[in-house]
């Protein structure tokens, strides 16, 4: 054999005995605990990135390992199919969207397999198919029927280039995330899921939900956003009507000087029409209609705004206040109208002082030190002054009588208030899942029948250049008959959004060839949830809300008896090269097959391991890369160059017979295995549990030559071969081509991946010695060797006494000495 790992034979091997012997198919089987380890599924792109090879190595080491650990464990792999990247590489390459998808996931496919990855390719599944989303088509219906989907008129992020809607988070700096065109409102009908239906219930979940990352609850809590507050009725001063707010602070209303609507407010054009300050407030509004919206409600923005001539009256004082509009307010908050308190509010001080606006003090800190004018906004409670009959009262107290008495006169009610806004669903182009609506001039909007599932995208349109869905232009696909009265009828055209398929497709891989339902009820009582859930952090809000959504609602459907589809969730760090995350754009891009044509698909996986924890981002370093690929070879040049020993029988040999450095050497076996699981099941510290193999290799290659003459042959083959068997266990979730094929060399029938994960020995865990470092004022001078449990003042004496020691403390006098058990004896002296 080689003395280098030829891991282009080698890797080609097992990949190809993997597939031939279907290694990683799975079935339920009722006899043993399960494990569902699930990464984010890829978009079909056409190449996987360092990104994936990330997110993929990490969920196979995790299936890996507890497939080991004696789970039946369930990783699959599929494809998010659908989606507008397809439609525009179909449009500039003038070719189907079918055609470009499934070709870049045969080349993916191609891929992922070459990194070795354990995936039951039986249950491999493409969202395009109908036969994946009839079902999501079912469940549009039921939802239909429950008034959890509905149709509604809205403004919404319009792409003219694209010509479709985008999610607020399809939106970068105003900007179409694909193709870079200026984003503009836009008014359009379209389908709606009834998500704040279970704002309450999602919320409360976010605290049970303990194997989530933190930072990730709170982006899901923050966008949920619950706020308990009032919501109070202006009344417009010139004009019938009034402008109705939610505040969560109606202690400070008496300092409302002015009020804020949102550029977007449909109230805008009445209050300007016919008057002069009409085009100017029109030019305004339109131009940052266009911002991104995250970025111009930023704390750190530049706060713009800009008068509309008119008025509304405060409740409370009865003055009349004007009302201006302004980036930092939008629509889908509250009912996208604030009323201004610049002494209580941040925001609304930065404004007022740009505009010189009033700024009134209504709330006083504790110690009455407030004074006009303010350095900043005072925004904690406090005590009401300036209030009228509520003057003196804290603001809580003020808070629940002035509700009261805004409730009593009919100007207004306590309320709860959400950020979020329903999902809107409709896609005005071509590639994804039709809507299964038909509209007939009798009966209205009807659903499509389920016997009539599904509704098919057809194959046989003309794309648009400029965007846009052929799908209205297609007679054979929009007329049909109604469900219901059996009339002329025309089919909805827009398509769903590609989040609607993400929040289901873990539960279809329970059963991906089920033909009666989404999911063969058994099969989803057995797997899910998922046990691990691996993705990126980019995905920390929509995404996951959109699957505990979707969840909830298939369980209030009876489809399934789950709360959550997600019991741990691990978002890995990017990775960076340059400075930056890796793009095209900046020039810093690895190619994985590059990678693995160099060096090895194991290389490729362990340095992505190794290099930084999970959940850090991973600073792309050639050196680091090329040191995990020596470190392959090190592991491989020893079994090579001690395979007759790895190969001879065991001796009868106990381990009470081991001599003290046979004993020593045990113990730092069974001590790496224990911090190797001990680094797995601690949230996945891949990194430290590769350390410390590759400690344990440097103990290996010591003991293999300092043992020769010094520890009895038996007991050295005995040491070796443990210590060469428990390196091949420990790595082989991480590099499991090389392993396999040593494990294989060393005499094994049994699959590699199919063992028992080691278990480490508590007796060889207690040291019967430490080694100790003798330190003269911090600095080392000696080591000493001792029993372990020694007691204190013995140890002071043995280094005091120490050879080495002795010529540092001949012309100074020891202070004191500092014992620290196990590690270290510092002793401390003076001239």
């Amino acid at each position: 054999m080689s003395d280098r790992y030829l891991f282009t034979e080698i890797e080609a091997k097992w990949q190809a005995a993997w597939e031939q012997t279907r290694a990683f198919k799975v079935t339920e089987d009722p006899g043993k605990p399960k494990y569902y380890c699930l990464e984010m599924f890829p978009y079909p792109s056409g190449r996987i990135h360092m990104g994936h090879v990330r997110n993929y190595a990490i969920g196979d080491v995790v299936a890996r390992y507890k497939t080991m650990r004696g789970y039946n464990v369930l990783h699959p792999m599929g494809w998010d199919a659908f989606g507008l990247p397809a439609e525009n590489a179909a449009i500039e390459h003038g070719v189907h969207p079918a055609v470009w998808t499934f070709e870049n996931i045969d080349y993916m496919r191609g891929q992922l397999k070459k990194l070795g990855c354990s995936y039951d390719w039986d249950r491999e599944l493409a969202t395009c198919e109908p036969e994946y989303y009839k079902w999501e088509q079912l469940i549009f219906i039921k939802m239909f029927e429950r008034g959890l989907a509905y149709k509604k008129r809205s403004s919404v992020n319009w792409c003219p280039s694209c010509q479709t809607v985008l999610a607020n988070e399809q939106v970068e700096a105003g900007r179409c995330w694909r193709c870079d065109s200026e984003v503009i409102p836009k008014e359009v009908e379209g389908w709606f899921f009834k998500i704040t239906d279970y704002a309450e219930e999602l919320l409360a979940w976010c605290d049970r939900l303990p194997g989530w990352p933190e930072k990730v609850l709170t982006m899901q809590r923050n966008w949920i956003g619950r706020s308990e507050g009032a919501e109070v009725d202006f009344p417009l001063a010139d004009q019938p009507g009034s402008l109705r707010v939610f505040t969560t602070r109606l202690d400070t209303i008496y300092g409302a000087t002015f009020m804020v609507l949102a550029p977007e407010h449909p109230l805008v054009p009445e209050l300007t029409r016919g008057t002069k300050h009409a085009a100017e407030v029109t030019q305004f509004a339109e131009r940052i209609s266009r911002q991104d919206k995250i970025r111009r409600t930023a704390a750190d923005a530049t706060k713009e705004g800009i008068s509309t001539g008119a008025y509304v009256v405060n409740p409370f004082t009865r003055e009349r206040i004007p009302i201006w509009i302004a980036n930092f307010v939008l629509l889908e908050y509250g009912t996208g109208a604030v009323m201004s308190v610049p002494a209580h509010d941040q925001r609304d001080f930065e404004f007022a002082r740009q505009y010189r606006l009033p700024i009134p003090i209504v709330v006083q800190n504790a110690d009455r030190g407030l004074r006009e004018p303010l350095a900043a906004a005072y925004e904690e409670d406090g005590w009401l002054v300036n209030s009228g009959p509520y003057t003196g009262l804290p603001s809580a107290e003020a808070r629940r009588r002035m509700t009261e008495d805004l409730e009593q006169r009919g100007g207004g009610k306590r309320a709860v208030n959400y950020r979020l806004r329903d999902w809107g669903i409709s896609r005005q182009r071509y590639w994804g899942a039709p809507i299964p609506i038909v509209y007939c001039s009798s009966c209205g909007i009807v659903p499509e029948r389920e016997d009539r599932l599904p509704v098919v995208l057809p194959k046989d349109v003309q794309l648009r250049v400029k965007g846009g869905s052929p799908l209205a232009d297609l007679a054979t696909f929009v007329n049909t008959s109604c469900p219901r009265c059996g009339g002329q009828a025309k089919r909805e055209t827009d398509t769903m959004d590609t989040f609607v398929e993400s929040s289901w497709y873990f539960l279809r891989y329970c059963s991906p060839r089920y033909s009666t339902g989404m999911v063969e009820p058994r099969a989803a009582s057995y797997w899910m949830a998922v046990d691990q859930y691996i993705g990126g952090v980019e995905h920390a809000v929509l995404h996951l809300l959109y699957a505990r959504f979707y969840t909830k609602v298939l369980r209030d459907l009876g489809v399934i008896a789950l709360d959550e589809p997600f019991v741990n969730l691990l978002t890995q760090g990017m990775v960076i090269k340059d400075g930056a995350k890796m793009s095209k754009s900046k020039g810093n891009v690895v190619d994985p097959d590059e990678l693995i044509r160099k060096y090895g698909a194991d290389t490729a996986r362990l340095f992505s391991l190794f290099a930084a924890p999970p959940e850090k981002d991973l600073d792309w370093n050639d050196q680091g890369v090329e040191g995990a690929s020596r470190f392959l070879n090190r592991v491989w040049r020893f079994v090579q160059s001690n395979r007759s020993e790895l190969l001879a029988s065991d001796p009868a040999l106990r381990v009470k017979e081991l001599s003290p450095e046979g004993k020593a050497f045990r113990g730092q076996i069974h001590q790496t295995i224990k911090r190797v699981t001990d680094d797995i099941e601690d949230e996945f510290h891949f990194n430290t549990a590769i350390s410390a193999v590759m400690e344990l290799v440097n103990a290996l290659y010591a003991f293999e030559q300092s043992s020769m003459d010094r520890v009895p042959q038996g007991e050295r083959r005995f040491l070796i071969k443990d210590a060469a068997k428990t390196i091949l266990l420990l790595m082989a979730p991480f590099a499991p081509h090389m392993t396999e094929e040593l494990w294989s060399q060393l005499g094994h029938t049994d699959p590699l991946h199919r063992q028992p994960w080691p278990a480490a020995d508590p007796a060889a865990l207690v040291k019967e010695e430490w080694l100790l470092v003798v330190q003269v004022d911090g600095r080392v001078r000696s080591r000493l060797t001792v029993e372990a449990g020694i007691g204190e003042e013995e140890i002071k004496a043995l280094a005091l006494a120490d050879q080495k020691v002795q010529p540092w403390l001949s012309a100074r006098q020891v202070d004191r000495v500092v014992v620290v058990p196990g590690r270290l004896v510092n002793i401390v002296t003076r001239s």
